[in-house]
């Protein structure tokens, strides 16, 4: 007999604000609870450290949850010139110090225009990448380190907020893949005097910024179970950037079966993903296999009826 899943049939996006000390699958879980959800995921992973905007996919949002890996990210950060730490942040140990020279926000300012666009980045040990099944981080605290492929990555922007003495504020906005403590790592060093991160906080990832983000504790304080799933986004935020297309009754059927369906496919051309309702009831993802036709790529079981 099939196990029954604990909890509610709970769809929906949850716009997390992460707090710092948590992990990202600790929060998650946290959330999940708080909303009785059957099932949940999140879509990029925050070092325990950092802060901010955890996008959690609720229920049939975790079909769609791949869209938001592949989006660009927005964080603030704080660097602290002078020493390097085994981590690449504030709470690893120091391995190496040096005399942080006599510098102005130009002299930073010119070494950023270096780290701005398409760069080479080596992912740090202390990474959730894995190695021959193992994960680096594992790797890391049993004092290991191994070879790892350098990737490029792209930094669209990098604005300097602040800068005094030994440390400087940064915000940046990079491409998926990117770690801001390897970036600011490699900025310390091309200024001559190392640096790791203090502080870093994700501010927005594709389409959602920190406008809409919500705290466990607020999460918490709320009176019941529909005041909660009130706060959910629809689970079409995540493909939003796809193209539309409305299908009538007949041809919703006919998906639903995992059989092709006729639709007017203008908006979207031949071999193109897009997102299909009916009724303004969203119904998942379809591809165009001809002018006029569709096949369902990936449904939401709720759309059956």
């Amino acid at each position: 007999m099939a196990r029954r899943r604990r909890g509610l049939p709970v769809n929906g996006v949850l716009l997390l604000d992460k707090p710092k000390g948590a992990s990202s699958n600790h929060a998650l879980q946290r959330a999940r609870r708080l909303l009785q959800a059957q099932k949940a995921g999140h879509t990029g992973t925050l070092d325990p450290m950092a802060t901010g905007l955890l996008p959690v996919c609720l229920g049939e949002a975790t079909k769609f949850s791949a869209h938001l890996l592949e989006a660009d990210k927005v964080y603030r950060t704080r660097v602290q010139l002078g020493a390097v730490t085994d981590t690449g942040d504030a709470e690893g140990e120091v391995i190496e110090r040096c005399e942080v020279p006599l510098l102005s926000a130009e002299d930073i300012e010119r070494v950023l225009e270096r780290f701005r666009g398409e760069i080479d980045q080596t992912p740090p040990m202390y990474s959730a990448l894995k190695h021959q099944g193992r994960k680096l981080y594992e790797l890391a605290r049993e004092g290991k380190s191994v070879e790892r492929a350098v990737r490029r990555v792209t930094v669209y922007d990098a604005r300097l907020l602040a800068f005094e003495g030994e440390v400087f504020e940064l915000e940046v906005r990079v491409s998926k893949g990117t770690y801001i403590r390897t970036l600011a790592e490699d900025i310390g060093r091309a200024l001559g005097c190392g640096a790791h991160i203090t502080a870093l906080r994700r501010l927005a990832t594709g389409p959602f910024g920190s406008e809409g983000m919500l705290a466990l504790e607020t999460l918490e304080s709320l009176p019941g179970q529909s005041e909660r799933e009130a706060t959910l986004l629809p689970v079409d935020v995540l493909v939003a950037h796809l193209p539309r297309l409305d299908v009538d009754e007949a041809a919703r059927q006919r998906l639903m079966h995992g059989q092709s369906a006729n639709v007017d496919g203008a908006g979207a051309r031949v071999g193109e993903t897009a997102r299909l309702y009916c009724d303004e009831a969203f119904l998942g993802l379809g591809v165009v296999t001809g002018p006029q036709e569709v096949a369902p790529r990936r449904l939401l079981n709720t759309a059956a009826g």
